[in-house]
């Protein structure tokens, strides 16, 4: 179990952590401060300070798209130093940077997708797996996409990446977590509503999912 725990608040974050870890978590999501912009300087510290107080392992999260500041790989590299980060899921979309990332962590730092789109092109400079939304609806696909990359099956990895293509657009067709909440639901899930600032998708967007669960013989 991998508790997300990260806040724009560092002592928050702390006390998540910490409970997290006291509740018996494995390891903690820690995504990077939104609105607190924080510098590069302020991300080690951020990030390091919340670790020490799980005490257990704990994966970074970079996803710039929605907190508006970016791990930088020189930061990820002085980050995997320390012995309780131990990853990083990379959803920046960025693969020039992950393929740098990768080059100065080495082994230090597991990388995992946090694009449903790009997983084969980032477990090729390295990565392990994804964190993943698709896998909330369609899980054996996602699994045999990344178990086929490990296996050394290049082309069969790659025929089930864009085999998912039409429910990675679906997926994110709209504010995630709202595509994948109504993916859920068309499948007999009780995922409920969203809260706000989140509503329901738009009937385009509704037809769009549902065509994507159907193409892929999930309805």
């Amino acid at each position: 179990v991998i508790a997300g725990t990260g806040s724009n608040d560092t002592d928050h974050g702390c006390g998540m952590s910490h409970q997290a870890a006291q509740l018996g978590a494995d390891a903690v999501l820690l995504v990077t401060p939104y609105y607190n912009k924080t510098s590069q300087a302020g991300l080690v510290r951020h990030f390091t300070v919340m670790a020490e107080a799980a005490g257990i392992p704990a994966i970074l999260y970079n996803v710039p798209s929605r907190t508006g500041v970016n791990i930088a790989p020189e930061t990820a590299r002085i980050l995997s130093e320390h012995p309780l980060i131990n990853g990083l899921k990379e959803a920046s979309g960025n693969i020039a940077q992950v393929a740098h990332i990768a080059a100065l962590c080495g082994d230090d730092l597991v990388l995992y997708s946090g694009n449903d789109d790009q997983i084969v092109p980032l477990m090729a400079l390295g990565g392990k797996g994804v964190i993943s939304v698709v896998s909330n609806v369609a899980p054996a696909l996602v699994h045999n996409c990344c178990q086929a990359w490990l296996d050394g099956d290049v082309q069969k990895a790659r025929q089930l990446q864009l085999e998912m293509l039409p429910l990675c657009d679906a997926m994110f067709c709209d504010v995630n977590p709202i595509p994948v909440k109504y993916a859920m639901g068309l499948l007999g899930w009780q995922a409920g509503e969203c809260r706000l600032p989140l509503v329901a998708p738009d009937k385009a967007k509704q037809k769009q999912i549902a065509e994507a669960l159907r193409q892929a013989k999930l309805l």
